[in-house]
């Protein structure tokens, strides 16, 4: 049966087979992320009350940190599987897709855009809530710079009306801020221990500057023990060699706690890729899964 078209138009059939294919379908793509986020939403609210509820410090029966952290993980790489797999399904389903690898990029793309969204809002508020720290202790800085100017200010006058010599003032403050006397002899037990803290950090470093702080020592514990100079010198060697091995443990101990950190953040993001790729392979499986119902 012959089909007469008017001059100047083509036939329907012509018409869809020079139209293009659209065969990623944007709006199927951010139906499936918005159910995947309010799928992961919805666990994730539903495994923090399953959380709270297994807290009872009464009764002691709490779960260990260890414990806990390793369920939460299991639970969240659980309900990240059913949200991706959930809006890959969507995804596809909505697009129409007939052929598995379009699909298949529908559910990928879905993975993607929620991956991204998700690592947006962190930062985000990560960001501001370093923001609103960094604002916070400007504005007490300022606040405080402003006291202190304030109190700087009105010093001179508290001071006349009491009646007090401002160079008297100032005569007792360096009195206080004054350094202990050279003669370790005339000097006190507090300005003594004073006065070997101030040489402790010269004698860590050692040289030139560490054979003078361990010299300035020996002569206050001369003094202050009343001990001759070679008594008082392998008295500090002796103490010397007890600072030099808690420092040494110190910095042993900074270095087994840096390896340990390093090797808890490999893991981490060992842990996190093979997150990130069991949730890719679900949107995929959920978005293939769409394609087999349709094409039965």
């Amino acid at each position: 049966m012959a089909t007469n078209v008017p001059a100047g138009y083509a036939a329907v059939d012509e018409v869809r087979a020079t139209r293009p294919l659209t065969r990623l379908s944007w709006g199927a793509i951010f139906a499936g992320v918005v159910i995947a986020v309010a799928v992961q939403l919805l666990l994730g609210i539903l495994g923090t009350g399953i959380g709270l509820s297994m807290v009872d410090p009464t009764e002691g029966t709490t779960p260990g940190a260890a414990g806990f952290g390793i369920g939460a993980g299991i639970y969240w790489l659980i309900t990240t599987v059913v949200a991706l797999g959930a809006g890959g399904y969507a995804a596809a389903r909505v697009s129409g897709a007939t052929e598995r690898f379009d699909a298949l990029v529908h559910g990928l793309v879905v993975w993607g855009v929620t991956l991204l969204l998700t690592l947006y809002l962190l930062t985000s508020a990560v960001g501001g809530i370093i923001g609103g720290a960094f604002r916070t202790v400007g504005t007490v800085a300022g606040a405080a710079g402003s006291t202190v100017g304030a109190a700087a200010r009105a010093a001179p006058a508290a001071a006349s009306v009491a009646g007090i010599d401002q160079g008297d003032v100032r005569q007792e403050a360096s009195d206080y801020l004054s350094d202990a006397p050279s003669d370790p002899a005339q000097m006190t037990p507090e300005q003594a221990q004073k006065e070997v803290a101030k040489q402790l950090p010269a004698l860590a470093r050692g040289g030139a500057d560490g054979q003078r702080a361990e010299s300035r020592i020996v002569d206050i514990v001369a003094a202050q023990r009343k001990i001759s100079r070679p008594e008082a010198q392998a008295q500090v060697a002796q103490a010397k060699q007890r600072f030099v091995q808690t420092k040494d443990e110190a910095i042993a101990t900074a270095k087994k706690a840096a390896d340990a950190a390093a090797g808890a953040a490999s893991k981490t993001s060992f842990i996190i890729v093979f997150a990130l790729l069991v949730g890719a392979a679900a949107a995929a499986f959920g978005a293939t899964a769409a394609t087999r119902r349709r094409l039965r």
